[in-house]
């Protein structure tokens, strides 16, 4: 029987071939085992895991980032494991810590690190996006992910340590993938309110949508980040007012089908 690897990084992926191959290179060095759970890949993201060696999982069914994230855990052999996002980096720096964290081998401690975001052309200093702790390293066994359709978080059962260096996240690489990634997730987000017994209305989105924006700006800075701070409180604005706006729509009897001819 193998030996039990230290590491297993884990990671779930959807048509992430333009970001999967800099993201492995980064967790090269550290990983005894890579372990994906693929969401019906139609690009190359499949043929680069099988080029890391990467345990793969193809499940046909979509149950939300979180209940995802659990499945690729479940799969991991390792004594220690690594979550990581497609659209995210390991630096040297912050493997080298990595790596004298599992040489420790402390019981009973999870780890959480800083994460550095791309926003549209520059890393966001302010604006509420730093430094933005993960919890990201763990010993397999003390922690789940929660069962959220989006923004799922890391749930574990012992207590968490900070490390120093930061995690890289390219999570916006222009305008058009914020206009996508909006829509996705607002859309994920008002389907978990509503099953939740959350409801809204066209005001309350609108209220929601500026306060998002003013959060963004004033309190936590946006404005120290210059014209990127500033389209980045935007972005914020419209996805917070199209949560709740499509919460409102949720909210609503059946509409009837629009008449055929138009007008």
């Amino acid at each position: 029987m193998p030996p039990e690897p230290t590491l297993s990084v884990i990671l779930i992926t959807r048509n992430e071939a333009h970001n999967l191959e800099d993201c492995l290179q980064s967790v090269r060095a550290l990983a005894g085992e890579i372990v994906i759970v693929d969401s019906a890949s139609t690009d190359a993201t499949l043929d680069i895991a099988r080029r890391y060696g990467a345990v793969l999982a193809s499940p046909s069914d979509w149950p939300g980032f979180g209940p995802q994230k659990n499945r690729a855990l479940d799969l991991a052999t390792g004594k220690w494991v690594l979550s990581i996002d497609a659209d995210e980096r390991v630096p040297t720096d912050l493997a080298r810590e990595i790596a004298a964290v599992l040489a420790a081998d402390a019981p009973d401690i999870a780890y959480k690190m800083p994460r550095l975001s791309w926003y549209c052309g520059r890393f966001i200093r302010h604006s509420g996006w730093r430094p933005d702790y993960v919890v990201r390293l763990f010993r397999r066994g003390q922690a789940r992910f929660s069962d959220d359709l989006v923004h799922e978080q890391l749930l574990p059962t012992v207590p968490v340590k900070a490390l120093r260096n930061s995690l890289l996240h390219y999570s916006y690489l222009d305008f058009s993938q914020v206009l996508r990634k909006t829509d996705a997730y607002s859309t994920a987000a008002a389907q978990q309110a509503f099953a939740n017994g959350k409801r809204s209305g066209l005001g309350k989105a609108l209220g929601h949508g500026l306060w998002a924006f003013v959060r963004t700006y004033l309190l936590r800075a946006g404005f120290l980040d210059g014209a990127h701070g500033v389209a980045l409180a935007i972005s914020n604005a419209q996805a917070s007012y199209y949560k709740y706006l499509k919460l409102w729509h949720l909210g609503q009897a059946p509409m009837k089908k629009p008449p055929e001819g138009g007008f």
